[in-house]
């Protein structure tokens, strides 16, 4: 499994918010602030679900990244750093 994707969008998001660029989907969520992306992650969330319960696996999988997506976008609004989820992560599996 490679990962290395992850830590690619979690790098373009955290540049999308320290280096704004016209036109950015990231960017136009950073402006629109912390009500706007909370609301953004509960749908991808309730879309996440749907697809997980009457759709097909490729629906799922589409939903899981956008809902990943806007995980990580909402950890940067934040200034949490996924590199700190994982410590966390490999905290509790110790």
């Amino acid at each position: 499994m490679n990962l290395n994707i992850l830590e690619k969008l979690v790098k373009t998001i955290r540049d999308r918010k320290l280096n704004p660029k016209e036109g950015s989907y990231t960017n136009s969520l950073f402006e629109a602030g912390e009500n706007k992306i909370v609301k953004k992650l509960g749908e991808e969330f309730a879309e996440f679900l749907k697809a997980y319960l009457k759709e097909s696996d490729e629906r799922i999988t589409s939903e899981f990244a956008d809902l990943l997506y806007h995980f990580f976008v909402t950890l940067e609004y934040k200034d949490i750093k996924f590199e700190d989820v994982l410590s966390e992560l490999e905290r509790r599996h110790k």
